[in-house]
Parts: C-alpha cells; structure tokens; sequence
C-alpha cells in the first residue's frame, strides 16, 4: 500500500472522528431541545386543555363567536403540536441516548487497536 493511499484514509478516519466530536458537542443543545419537548409541549397541551374544560370557555365560544372560532382552533392546533413535539422529543432523546453509547464502544475498540497495532510493530503513538 501506498504512502498516499494510507495518508487518505488517516485523513478521512480523523476526518470522520472530528465530525463525530463536533456532533456529540453540540449533544448538549439537542439535549436541551429533547428536555423541553419533555416540559414545556406537556405544560402547553396542560395549559390548553385546562382552557378548552373551563367552563367560561364555552360561554367565550358562544358570545364571541369569531374569537372563540379562532380560539378552539389556535388550542386544538396547540395540543396537535405539542404532542407532535413530544414524541419527536422522546425518540430524539433516545436516538441520542443510544448513539453516544454506540460512539463510545467505537472509541474504546479504536484505541485498544491503535495500541495493539503500535506495540505489534513498535510504533509511537500520536
């Protein structure tokens, strides 16, 4: 094998370690995203069925007959988004879960071979 040929697939294995690295950086954020579809979207859709089993609500739909329109459809679109966002959360959440774990099973093999590959050929380790 070539010097160049092995030179490119160093560089698209580092290449490929940075990019996971980056990715599992910007881990936290996607957390942060999954967390909130886990509060708030359960607190919205709360909220909006608290407003729809109130009993002013009804008395709001029949008196104020445009607004209240607006309303049971702005609360139902409401309750459709937050459960979407929640499911999303959840799986998202154990996407990410379960990736980290696969990523660091990857490190640990990766370097158990860099030091068997090193030691059976005496070389030095960057």
């Amino acid at each position: 094998m070539s010097d160049d040929t092995q030179s490119s697939r160093r560089d698209v294995l580092d290449l490929m370690d940075n990019f996971i690295s980056k990715i599992l950086e910007i881990r936290k954020i996607l957390l942060g995203v999954s967390l909130s579809g886990f509060i708030l979207a359960p607190f919205a859709i709360g909220l909006s069925i608290f407003l729809i089993t109130h009993p002013h609500f009804f008395i709001v739909l029949e008196r104020e007959y445009e607004f209240g329109i607006a309303l049971g459809i702005l609360l139902g679109v409401i309750i459709s988004l937050s459960s979407i966002w929640m499911i999303t959360g959840i799986r998202q959440y154990v996407a990410l879960k379960s990736w980290n774990k696969k990523y660091r099973e990857y490190l640990q093999q990766k370097d158990e071979l860099d030091k068997k590959i090193a030691s059976q050929y005496g070389l030095d380790q960057d």
